[in-house]
């Protein structure tokens, strides 16, 4: 919890360049004056651009985010860790007391973009917006996800 007492929730990825990044960025646009979202990696890589302007595309702006390890979140504040790819699941380091984990993979979209042979930028933003997309419904029922886990929410309502 924070010193107010918000929820503090962790989007945890391997690079920490795409999909955590999203996932905070719309949890902060959302719910930032009820909950602390903050994202990380487990190997933390530089801020993916794509998903900069897949999020600017929606008026999220990522341009100040750094790229984080899980010590740069304070893991002894944190109410909820969110994995969103299965490498930081399967990976993913014991938190402090009962911290809940709670799994939601999402495809990675330079991968996708990749497999797709997609050979510029236009051709990638698709996969880095249906991306997008699913991490936003899936931030949305984030209320109810801390609620499941009986962390005060303090109005965080959708």
């Amino acid at each position: 919890m924070t010193p107010d007492g918000r929820p503090r929730v962790l989007f945890l990825c391997t690079g920490n360049s795409c999909r955590s990044q999203m996932a905070e960025g719309f949890a902060r646009a959302a719910y930032g004056d009820r909950l602390d979202a903050c994202s990380a990696g487990t190997r933390p890589q530089g801020l993916n651009r794509l998903a900069v302007r897949a999020m600017a595309e929606v008026g999220i702006d990522l341009t100040t985010h750094a790229n984080s390890t899980i010590d740069d979140c304070d893991p002894q504040t944190i109410d909820l860790v969110i994995t969103v790819c299965g490498h930081a699941h399967e990976t993913c380091p014991v938190f402090p007391g009962r911290t809940p984990v709670v799994h939601r993979g999402f495809d990675d979209p330079p991968a996708l973009a990749a497999a797709a042979g997609a050979t510029s930028d236009e051709d990638a933003m698709p996969h880095f917006r249906r991306v997008r997309d699913e991490i936003r419904a899936a931030v949305e029922a984030l209320p109810a996800l801390l609620r499941a886990h009986v962390i005060p929410t303090r109005g965080v309502t959708p």
